[in-house]
């Protein structure tokens, strides 16, 4: 696999759940049923990237739980705890035009409305109330920041996001 894109981790398997193989699932999609609605998954298990199906999922109490096909003792389940889920990049669903993922972001540089370059996404932390994008300073960054935290609220500092220039606009002082 290693001629292929590099997957997008979508979650990971949990610990097992019953005796049949079933397993839970972490989803990092936004709704939990999300990671269900991609298929074949790909779990990387000791370090290699193999395609799996789900031949069944549900809801149990709050938790989601899902059985792989070939997995069908509690043994083999627990033998893939903690493997990451991922698809394909090309697996990914198309966004209207002014929509983006947030792994678009990443690399994006940061400028503010008064022109100062302060640096590229280097990640998207979630708080809770908002999302916040760490940028890393530029080498020769003239406040001393090595790097910046600034939320992700559209408006108010989020001006502008223009993935294909890779370049994202925003209201904030770059001595913050």
């Amino acid at each position: 696999m290693s001629s292929n894109p590099q997957p997008i981790v979508l979650g990971k398997l949990g610990s097992s759940y019953g005796i049949k193989g079933w397993l839970k699932i972490t989803a990092y999609t936004d709704s939990v049923e999300g990671i269900f609605d991609y298929s074949p998954w790909l779990i990387k298990e000791q370090g290699e990237w193999r395609e799996v199906k789900v031949t069944q999922w549900r809801y149990q109490g709050k938790a989601v739980v899902a059985a792989l096909e070939g997995v069908e003792t509690r043994e083999r389940a627990q033998m893939l705890t903690n493997c990451e889920i991922g698809i394909l990049p090309e697996q990914m669903k198309d966004l209207p035009e002014d929509e983006f993922y947030w792994r678009d972001l990443i690399g994006c540089e940061v400028i503010n409305t008064k022109g100062y370059n302060m640096g590229k996404v280097d990640q998207i932390v979630e708080t809770g109330s908002n999302d916040v994008l760490l940028v890393k300073a530029n080498a020769k960054d003239s406040f001393g920041k090595a790097e910046r935290m600034i939320p992700f609220v559209t408006e108010q500092f989020i001006k502008e996001v223009n993935v294909s220039a890779k370049q994202i606009l925003v209201d904030w002082d770059p001595d913050f």
